[in-house]
């Protein structure tokens, strides 16, 4: 990596952003048909271990008295976090106009998209008879059955669904002017493609007007919502009366998980991006280094979380809420909790010396113990409250089944083929953006005047 970032432009020009950004949609290798195909085959493995679970019946999974959400409740908490990162991210760092996001914004916008869709999954995985699925909509009934709207499941639905239409027009709203770009570039049928995508891009200095003002107010609605969505995931657990649930702090601690192991993600994902596209000249070190201090900030907020938890359960002198903690940390399910504890607390303190914010190969290390330490955060919320609730008599342990984990690894293989096509598709860095930082740093002006005219041509 060092060898390619020294052999990179130290300040590429608007044409040079063009051509590198562009480069991967025009020759795909022949590495990543193999990934491509990998990532395929464990799709395929998700889809075969659910058709077999609809067939079998949901006795197939590992869940049963008392713990009756498990795997599927738990990655669908982890993929909700990722998704509601992804647009946070973006979003507040447009809103700050903080100049480094030019080159994650749209791998994070993406990463929401994708995170969302593989999340969507898990309910109706879940349900086992899903067919049924429709039962969570206000849909009219005859038999005047109507969904409760007091549940927080039901209000999952309508935060999760409203907060994918939002992304998915923020997402496409920044990508309008790189279609132009890509329209420009493009022959035959993707051409035409490109083409309707752009809606007519010009770049006129209208049309940058209106696209900033709508860009601006689609950040301003996404952030609110973000908080406002992954609040209520937390209140499926927050608005029951299970020890270990039953508490306020869940709706900022759960958003806080969220960016944390959005952030961690995100730089799991480019550190390899940057490598096979060689875009070393747009996505620095000091991007990596200003996301890593942001892993390192929501790290030090979850962990204070964590002992937030345990003061509270010590502080209420409810024998329940005390058990109920002090089974979680040493109980059956101690390896998961200190797990949980290590990668998300301990590891991410490395950050606070520069070296390894960015030395890549020991970032990209510590992002996927970050998120490996997420996955089991919410396994331990889920499984240690229900396994161990009020009476002795009903406590029980639950073991994941294989169909649970085939579809636990098909799910990130799910995420990644998405993933792997978009990289392929569309720029996986802001055109536009990126030609309107290198007009500020070359000194030529704001970006209303030659960055607006150019951006829609080559």
């Amino acid at each position: 990596m060092a060898t390619l970032e020294a052999k990179a432009p130290s300040r590429p020009t608007m044409a040079d952003a063009n051509r590198d950004i562009t480069r991967p949609i025009a020759r795909p290798e022949k590495r990543f048909f193999l990934v491509l195909g990998v990532a395929a085959a464990g799709v395929a493995l998700m889809f075969g271990a659910w058709f077999y679970q609809i067939g079998a019946g949901i006795g197939v999974a590992g869940i049963t008295h008392p713990v009756f959400w498990g795997v599927y409740i738990t990655t669908f908490v982890f993929w909700v976090g990722i998704a509601h990162s992804g647009t946070l991210i973006s979003a507040i760092l447009y809103l700050f106009r903080s100049g480094w996001r030019t080159t994650i914004n749209r791998t994070a916008e993406a990463m929401t998209i994708f995170a969302v869709m593989t999340a969507g999954l898990f309910p109706l995985i879940h349900l086992g008879r899903v067919w049924y699925f429709y039962y969570l909509m206000p849909y009219p009934s005859q038999r005047q059955i109507w969904p409760d709207f007091r549940s927080p499941l039901v209000m999952d639905v309508f935060a999760v669904s409203t907060y994918l239409i939002i992304s998915a027009l923020f997402w496409y709203t920044g990508l309008i002017p790189d279609f132009a770009v890509l329209r420009d570039r493009a022959k035959g049928w993707a051409y035409k493609i490109y083409g309707a995508l752009s809606l007519g891009w010009q770049g006129t200095v209208g049309e940058w007007r209106h696209y900033r003002r709508i860009y601006l107010y689609m950040a301003g609605i996404a952030t609110p919502l973000v908080l406002s969505v992954h609040s209520v995931v937390s209140w499926d657990f927050a608005l029951a009366i299970v020890p270990g649930w039953h508490s306020t702090i869940f709706a900022p601690y759960f958003v806080a998980g969220a960016i944390f192991s959005g952030v961690a993600l995100v730089i799991t994902l480019m550190i390899p991006l940057r490598w096979a596209f060689g875009l070393e000249a747009y996505i620095t070190r000091k991007h990596f280094e200003n996301m890593a201090k942001l892993v390192l900030l929501t790290s030090l907020i979850v962990g204070f979380s964590y002992g937030t938890e345990f003061f509270l359960a010590y502080y209420s002198a409810d024998p329940i809420e005390l058990e109920s903690f002090r089974w979680r940390a040493f109980g059956d399910y101690a390896l998961p909790f200190w797990v949980m504890v290590f990668c998300n607390v301990i590891v991410p303190q490395a950050l606070w010396f520069k070296k390894m914010r960015t030395t890549l190969p020991a970032l990209f290390a510590l992002t996927i113990f970050v998120n490996i330490g997420m996955w089991y955060e919410r396994f331990v919320i889920i499984v240690t409250s229900l396994a161990h609730e009020y009476e002795p008599g009903g406590w029980g342990l639950y073991v994941p089944s294989w169909v649970e984990l085939s579809i636990l690894a098909g799910s990130f293989c799910w995420f990644f083929f998405w993933f792997l096509l978009f990289s392929r598709s569309l720029p996986v860095i802001s055109i536009a953006e990126v030609k309107e930082h290198l007009v500020h740093q070359h000194g030529k002006g704001h970006g209303n005047g030659p960055m607006g005219q150019g951006d829609g041509h080559e």
